[in-house]
C-alpha cells in the first residue's frame, strides 16, 4: 500500500533503523514532492500523487512540533529521534535551514537526549545553506544508491540536473558528519535489471564510500509495496556480505533486511 504521510508531524512510529521516531514532514500532506522519483518509493510515483496543498510554513512546523512534544512529555512515549522524512525530499522546503534551527532548540528544551535525523537524497547539498544545516543535525543520512549515472537514471530517476560526481565530492566535505544510506535490490524495471548487489556495482561503491569516510553506512532493501511491480528484496546473506565489506574499511555498517 502506498504511504502518504500527514504534515507537518506524524507518528511516533518505530523505525527499523532509528528507534522511536517522531516524523517531521515538511512537504504537503496530500501528495508527494521530491527531486527523485525512485521506482521503490513507498510514497509511489510522483505523477500519481501530485499535491494540491502547500508546504507547511516554518511557524506551522514549529507550533505543531512543540504541541506534539508537550503531549509526549505528558503521555509518552519518549522519542529516540526526530526524523525529517515524509512525502519526498525535506531539503526542498525553502526554509529548511531555519526549521532545523527551530527543531534543535525545541529538542533541547523538551527531549535533550533525542537525536535529530534527516533522511535526504542529497540532491540539494550543493546549496551551501542546506549543507550547513545538515552539518548541525545528529544524523545526516544521505542517499547514495550507486555511483553509476545510468543506474541512477533507471532507479532514482532525478527530475532535475543531477551530477553524481559533484554530489560525491560534496559528500566528502561532510566526512564523519554524514551517514551514507544505500538501497540494495534485485528484479527488473522496464525490461532492465535493477540488481545492484553484484561486484560491478558494489566495488566502485565501496571505493567511493571509503573516500567519503562517513561516520556510518546504512544498507537496506525494500520493505513495503513499491510502485514498480517487478522489484525484489536483496537476500539477507547478500546484505550481510556487503555490510562486512564496509566494516573491513573500518566504517561501521548497519544492515536492515
Amino acid at each position: 500500500m502506498t504511504v502518504i504521510y500527514p504534515s507537518p508531524i506524524f507518528g511516533p512510529i518505530h523505525s527499523r533503523r532509528l528507534g522511536v521516531s517522531l516524523g517531521i514532514n515538511l512537504l504537503p500532506g496530500d501528495g508527494k514532492c521530491c527531486s527523485f522519483d525512485c521506482i521503490y518509493c513507498e510514497c509511489g510515483f510522483n505523477h500519481d500523487f501530485v499535491p494540491h496543498q502547500k508546504m507547511p510554513t516554518r511557524e506551522e512546523v514549529r507550533q505543531a512540533l512543540e504541541a506534539q512534544l508537550i503531549k509526549m512529555q505528558q503521555e509518552g512515549p519518549t522519542p529516540d529521534v526526530f526524523t525529517f522524512a515524509g512525502n519526498g525530499e525535506p531539503t526542498l522546503h525553502p526554509h529548511f535551514p531555519e526549521i532545523i534551527d527551530d527543531t534543535l532548540a525545541l529538542r533541547d528544551r523538551y527531549f535533550p537526549n533525542a537525536k535529530v535525523s534527516v533522511l535526504t537524497n542529497a540532491t540539494q547539498i550543493l546549496r551551501q545553506s542546506v549543507f550547513d544545516a545538515l552539518c548541525k543535525v545528529d544524523n545526516n543520512i544521505c542517499k547514495l544508491d550507486t555511483i553509476s549515472a545510468d543506474y541512477i537514471n533507471l532507479i532514482d530517476r532525478p527530475n532535475a540536473n543531477y551530477d553524481v560526481e559533484k554530489i560525491i565530492e560534496k559528500l566528502k566535505e561532510f566526512g564523519d558528519r554524514c551517514i551514507i544510506q544505500t538501497m540494495f535490490l534485485k528484479g527488473e524495471h522496464e525490461g532492465k535489471s535493477v540488481d545492484n548487489t553484484g561486484e560491478t556495482f558494489v566495488q566502485p561503491w565501496l571505493k567511493v564510500v571509503n573516500e567519503i569516510q562517513p561516520r556510518e553506512v546504512m544498507i537496506y532493501t525494500i520493505d513495503r509495496e513499491t510502485p514498480a511491480r517487478q522489484l525484489k528484496k536483496a537476500e539477507p546473506k547478500v546484505l550481510d556480505t556487503i555490510g562486512q565489506a564496509v566494516e573491513q574499511l573500518g566504517i561501521p555498517c548497519k544492515v536492515a533486511y
